[in-house]
């Protein structure tokens, strides 16, 4: 039997090519994206399967492996479903999504090519 190495999972906080600008610059991850890592972290750190939080979710398993990957962008039914079959709230969801994003470095905002010139008439 030949067994294939296990992959990492996908760190949203690594610049994806999909998200970086045209200077090369790594943008801010999607919210999408993190909340779904947030929901397979949860739920890996549990060790319940796609299948169990599903059904318990009531979410086709289809759907809920697209949210994780950041693939869709869930409903708040329907991560307010899935926190729950994870016993977690939904705040407790977003809250968890927000650190992570908090801990990450901060894009810099796109420069102006022009310089812009205010004047104030008295």
């Amino acid at each position: 039997m030949h067994l294939r190495p296990l992959k990492a999972a996908p760190n949203p906080a690594a610049p994806n090519p999909a998200q970086q600008g045209r200077s090369g610059e790594a943008k801010e991850p999607l919210w999408r994206d993190v909340v779904g890592d947030v929901l397979r972290t949860e739920r890996l750190a549990q060790e319940r399967t796609l299948k169990d939080v599903s059904d318990a979710a009531r979410i086709s398993m289809p759907y809920l492996s697209e949210v994780e990957r950041g693939r869709k962008e869930a409903s708040s039914e329907v991560l307010a479903a899935a926190a729950h079959a994870l016993g977690l709230g939904l705040s407790d969801v977003l809250s968890l999504a927000q650190t992570r994003l908090a801990g990450l470095p901060r894009a810099r905002p796109a420069r102006a090519s022009y310089q812009a010139e205010v004047r104030l008439a008295a």
